[in-house]
């Protein structure tokens, strides 16, 4: 399949780490930590502005669940929306052309799904293919577009859209002062992304928008790792969805990543030496610095990542999203290079995804 565009979307309220520390310590957890110890979590998480999906002055005054998933809805309806629309125009696309949407989320629950909503907003037709992935976390991302590509290997002449919606913010448990919620509270952020990709036969009749950078995906290997259930995840009680978020990530993406990453490549003829880009998932600052040393590279090689990790923080499965959009229009990798797209999600798993950059229109 062929990549033809990806747009981000993300929420309007802006702030800084120190104005969401402030918030944290005052409104959720009630002065029941000591605010240093807040303060030192957020410090290191490498995030220096997130979007939320509420005012800060707002999430105190959520009771209970049911409240937080209704804000969900509502706002992650209208970003997923805006995110596809977003795509679909800057692939030169209307709603209309759409043959398959595949929405994925892990942070609030809706039945009808996200994109049945999304699909009646924006004008989807009344015979769209909808395939929801729920549960698979921040390795979604890339899991999502790996699912593009299986569907359209096998409809060449169709048009799919991945569309992520994550809101992360409206998942933090009130007065939870275990180290995983702390961590959670400075590191994730709130917001969406899409991807509309086409068959070889369909896309070889778009023309590519100007100066625009095509993307063909080549293959993708999914792994799932023994004995690693909870490592990441959420635990779901009466408050919601408390996250589950083992200090043992960076050690499994040290352990398995780099081998993963050499068996896969090298199935399809390569090794790691010919692959010039990564678009890699913004886990955090041990999990990016653990994926650099198992893949033997600088920081430069994921300084994109690392970049939206300080700008949006970790968006959960839309990260690594805004991070291949960042990579097509920031820094456009050589036409007929290969990269490799790679994220880690609850289960414990990675996705890995071939890619190969086209000519730029």
């Amino acid at each position: 399949m062929h990549v033809l565009s990806v747009r981000g979307a993300l929420p309007e309220h802006r702030s800084t780490q120190a104005e969401i520390t402030t918030s944290f310590t005052e409104t959720m957890l009630h002065g029941k930590v000591d605010r240093r110890v807040v303060e030192r979590f957020h410090r290191n998480a490498g995030v220096d502005t997130r979007h939320t999906a509420l005012p800060l002055e707002d999430y105190g005054r959520i009771t209970d669940f049911g409240e937080s998933n209704d804000a969900f809805i509502r706002v992650g309806t209208e970003l997923g929306a805006r995110a596809v629309t977003d795509a679909l125009k800057a692939a030169g696309l209307a709603p209309t052309d759409v043959d398959l949407i595949i929405s994925a989320t892990v942070t609030g629950l809706a039945v009808p799904s996200l994109e049945a909503r999304v699909a009646a907003m924006i004008g989807l037709r009344p015979d769209v293919k909808r395939m929801p992935l729920v549960g698979l976390g921040c390795v979604a991302g890339a899991a999502g577009v790996a699912r593009l590509h299986d569907y359209l290997v096998g409809h060449p002449d169709e048009v799919a859209v991945l569309m992520s919606v994550e809101l992360c913010s409206l998942t933090l448990q009130r007065d939870d002062v275990s180290i995983a919620n702390l961590v959670g509270s400075g590191l994730f952020g709130d917001g969406a992304a899409a991807v509309v990709a086409a068959g070889s036969r369909r896309a070889a009749e778009l023309a590519p928008a100007e100066d625009a950078v095509r993307l063909e995906v080549l293959a993708s290997r999914s792994h799932l790792y023994p004995d690693s259930e909870r490592t990441m995840g959420w635990d779901v009680g009466a408050g919601g969805l408390k996250i589950v978020l083992d200090a043992a990530v960076p050690d499994l993406v040290r352990h398995y990543v780099g081998d993963d990453v050499d068996g896969f490549v090298a199935d399809h003829g390569l090794t790691r030496d010919d692959i010039e880009f990564y678009v890699a998932h913004p886990g955090g600052p041990k999990v990016l610095e653990a994926m650099q040393d198992t893949l033997g590279v600088e920081r430069e090689a994921l300084q994109v990542t690392w970049d939206s990790l300080a700008r949006i923080g970790n968006l959960s499965s839309a990260s690594v999203l805004h991070v291949l959009a960042d990579t097509l229009a920031d820094r456009p990798p050589r036409p007929g290079s290969y990269g490799l797209m790679l994220a880690m999600g609850p289960g414990f798993c990675s996705e890995l995804v071939l890619v190969r950059a086209g000519e730029r229109a």
